[in-house]
């Protein structure tokens, strides 16, 4: 079942793709941006994660923590996503059992619509290659803005590649 603004975020305890533990009880006083991707090697996501990596900085500023998931095992995050060395944590959830409890669905469609989009092209002029498609391929993203434990943002993507835009990010971060 999808969340809405305004539920309570669904807590988990799981060892990040560093070792550390991460619990979202932790960020009971803070801002979260809780994104999950389809597989690692996916070279739309890769671009999302960079995207996230260029504002991180100014948007620990400003009180925003970022916390990812992907649906790959440890091994291959760390050979694609690893990379780029995310200064925020990373979680492997090969079973999806938290993308369950957010409702994180699948769909043909947005798998194609998003496979033919522009970002796929900017994707793959930045460099991201596709590798091995660990995982449900048609899995969409999704992203929330949490404050204080509490969903202020649920955003389920429609296609492949479709984020939360920037915009919105920075908006929740000036409230």
């Amino acid at each position: 079942m999808k969340l809405k603004e305004g539920d309570q975020a669904k807590s988990f305890n799981l060892e990040d793709i560093s070792n550390n533990i991460i619990s979202l009880e932790d960020y009971k006083e803070k801002k979260v941006l809780l994104s999950f991707y389809r597989y690692a090697s996916c070279p739309l996501c890769n671009l999302r994660v960079s995207e996230l990596i260029y504002n991180y900085e100014e948007w620990k500023g400003k009180g925003l923590q970022i916390i990812a998931f992907f649906q790959s095992p440890v091994e291959s995050i760390m050979r694609y996503v690893g990379k780029q060395n995310a200064p925020f944590p990373i979680i492997a959830d090969p079973e999806r059992r938290v993308y369950k409890e957010y409702g994180i669905e699948g769909s043909w469609y947005g798998y194609v619509k998003g496979a033919i989009s522009f970002t796929m092209l900017k994707a793959f002029r930045k460099g991201f290659k596709l590798g091995k498609m660990e995982g449900r391929k048609n899995l969409l993203p999704a992203d929330f803005l949490i404050e204080n434990l509490i969903i202020k943002r649920a955003y389920y993507g429609k296609t492949i590649s479709d984020h939360i835009p920037i915009e919105e990010i920075k908006e929740f971060l000036e409230k």
